[in-house]
């Protein structure tokens, strides 16, 4: 998708590793613009709500750039796509574990913490590489996509959706649980694609081309 016009925006809310992204984009011939300025967001074509840190300051942060009625109006009013990276994905949830203050609600699913068995020696946080497999469905952003994949995560809360249709790929550790999340227009990955080489660079290339 190689038009003028188009315009995806990495919302900088001061809580992320945006220039790998950026970098990442770049590799699949795309070029995105790193901003909180919410009249620019509110043209952006496809934004991409990165993240790492603790919840409750991610959605305070969104709160003091303005960004939170911004982002509703881009993915639920005007329904366009956005893809939310590592706690990215988790504001997309009603809330978390991890915190008190209320999630952006766009996807219905709540976020936890780990919780292993006794004599369970596995660590958290669950960091580096693991396996990745896709549910069996027609997803854009999985798109020629074979499972399983391995990719990167950095993470000590997940997603648990009321409906596991809007669950569409689940890693194992210690347990199964939900690493990407969809409904409708909306995107999340707890992996971090722009750390995860090829594997990453397929989900990016799809959401910019697919989505």
């Amino acid at each position: 998708m190689k038009r003028d016009d188009f315009m995806i925006v990495i919302l900088d809310y001061k809580m992320g590793n945006i220039g790998s992204i950026v970098n990442m984009l770049k590799k699949i011939g795309e070029k995105a613009i790193v901003s909180n300025d919410k009249e620019l967001i509110k043209h952006a074509d496809k934004i991409i709500l990165p993240g790492v840190g603790s919840f409750d300051m991610g959605m305070r942060r969104l709160a003091e750039f303005g960004l939170i009625e911004v982002i509703e109006n881009h993915a639920i009013k005007n329904m366009k796509p956005l893809l939310g990276i590592c706690l990215g994905m988790q504001l997309l949830g009603r809330k978390s574990e991890e915190g008190s203050l209320p999630g952006l609600g766009l996807i219905p699913f709540d976020n936890v913490k780990f919780s292993f068995g006794d004599g369970n020696t596995l660590k958290i946080p669950h960091m580096g590489w693991d396996r990745v497999t896709f549910a069996e469905n027609n997803i854009p952003l999985l798109s020629g996509l074979k499972s399983p994949q391995r990719y990167y995560f950095v993470h000590s809360y997940h997603a648990v959706c009321d409906s596991t249709e809007d669950s569409i790929a689940e890693c194992d550790y210690g347990y199964r649980f939900t690493v990407a999340v969809h409904k409708n227009n909306i995107y999340g990955v707890q992996f971090h694609p722009e750390k995860s080489h090829n594997f990453g660079m397929e989900i990016l290339r799809n959401f910019v081309e697919r989505c």
